[in-house]
Formats: C-alpha cells, sequence, structure tokens
C-alpha cells in the first residue's frame, strides 16, 4: 500500500466516522426507544450496527481493496469524535428542520388534496345522488297522479256504460237472455274445471316430495 493509498483510506475512514455519528443521530431520531418494545428495539439495533459496518468495509474495498490497518479504526474514532464536538448540534438542527419541513409539505398536499379533489368529488356524488332521488320521487308522483287520472276517466266511462249495458240487458228477449246465461255458465264450468284439474296436478306432484 503506497502513501498516496494510505492517506485516501485515512481521509475516507475519518469521512466514515462522521457519517456514522450523523446516522447514529439519526436512528435514534426515529426509533423512539422508550416506547418501543425489546426486542424491536435489538432487532433494530442489530440492523443497523450491520448496515454501518457493512458501508464501512466496502468504502475501504474501495480505497485499499480491503486491507485493515490499525490506523484505519484511529480515523473512525477521530470522525467520530470531529462530529460529536463539531457537527452534531448542527446537524441535529438541520435534521430537525427537514422532519418539520416534510411534515409541513405533507400536511399541505394532504389538505390540499382534500379541499380541491376529495371533497369536490364527494360533494358531487351527493348531488348526482340527491338529483336522482328527486328524479325519483318526481317520476313516482307523476305516475301516481296519471294512474288517479285514468282511474276517474275509467269510472266516468264505466258508471254510464253500466247502466246503458243494464238497460240494454233488460230491452233483449228472454230467448237471448238465456242463451248468453248458458255461454256464461258453460264457460264458467270450463274454467272451474281446469282450474280443479291443476290443482289435482299440483297437489299430486307436491306429495311425493313430503
Amino acid at each position: 500500500m503506497n502513501l498516496s493509498t494510505q492517506f485516501f483510506t485515512l481521509l475516507s475512514m475519518i469521512g466514515m466516522g462522521t457519517l456514522f455519528g450523523a446516522m447514529f443521530d439519526t436512528y435514534q431520531r426515529f426509533l423512539n426507544r422508550p416506547k418501543r418494545k425489546q426486542w424491536i428495539v435489538f432487532f433494530n439495533d442489530l440492523l443497523f450496527w450491520v448496515i454501518q459496518a457493512l458501508a464501512i468495509f466496502y468504502t475501504l474495498f474501495l480505497v485499499n481493496n480491503g486491507e485493515l490497518r490499525f490506523y484505519i479504526f484511529l480515523a473512525l474514532i477521530c470522525g467520530f469524535a470531529a462530529y460529536q464536538s463539531l457537527f452534531k448540534g448542527i446537524y441535529l438542527k438541520l435534521l430537525e428542520f427537514v422532519i418539520k419541513s416534510i411534515i409541513a409539505i405533507s400536511l399541505f398536499i394532504k389538505k390540499t388534496f382534500h379541499l380541491l379533489i376529495y371533497k369536490p368529488i364527494v360533494g358531487l356524488i351527493q348531488l348526482l345522488i340527491m338529483i336522482i332521488i328527486a328524479i325519483g320521487r318526481g317520476l313516482f308522483s307523476l305516475v301516481k297522479f296519471i294512474s288517479k287520472v285514468l282511474l276517474f276517466i275509467v269510472k266516468i266511462i264505466l258508471v254510464p256504460l253500466q247502466k246503458i249495458l243494464f238497460i240494454f240487458w233488460k230491452l233483449l228477449p228472454k230467448s237471448i237472455k238465456k242463451y248468453v246465461e248458458k255461454l256464461y255458465n258453460r264457460t264458467a264450468g270450463i274454467f272451474k274445471r281446469i282450474r280443479n284439474y291443476i290443482t289435482k296436478f299440483i297437489n299430486r306432484w307436491k306429495k311425493p316430495k313430503e
């Protein structure tokens, strides 16, 4: 390993130590450790440390093909200490600002969506439902009114027609009256026999199933 490689390795490990400090504070900020269950905290801690170790060794592999030296650990500690003393306060303020900004933007988008898209769509659907209900009620009232009018017209027509037929029936000769009565009785008897036959057929069809 030549001198330039060692120098770049030293700088990269200091940078990784600083980055580790920032990632650790970010992790602590979002973990909310006191409100989490112990097994969740343990799993998250294990995952965090594995990811950080992989990131450090990957960076080391890119810089010097993964060769470990004692000064590498010292560089990591120096980078972490530099972050704690120089950059931690600034980073935490910046982190809080970014989090609050994202929350504010999310709330703004949510309110905008609610006011410009959700409410108009809901209002339009409600209006359509009200129009459909109003049209249905109007049609029902119209049909009801028309049926009453038609019934009234039928009554007006049937009452005099009934009287005319009654008078006409009285004026008919007795022979025609008897013929009409016989024809009526025969027709009624035929329909009665058909009804009795259908009733018997239905009763026979039901008995085996019972």
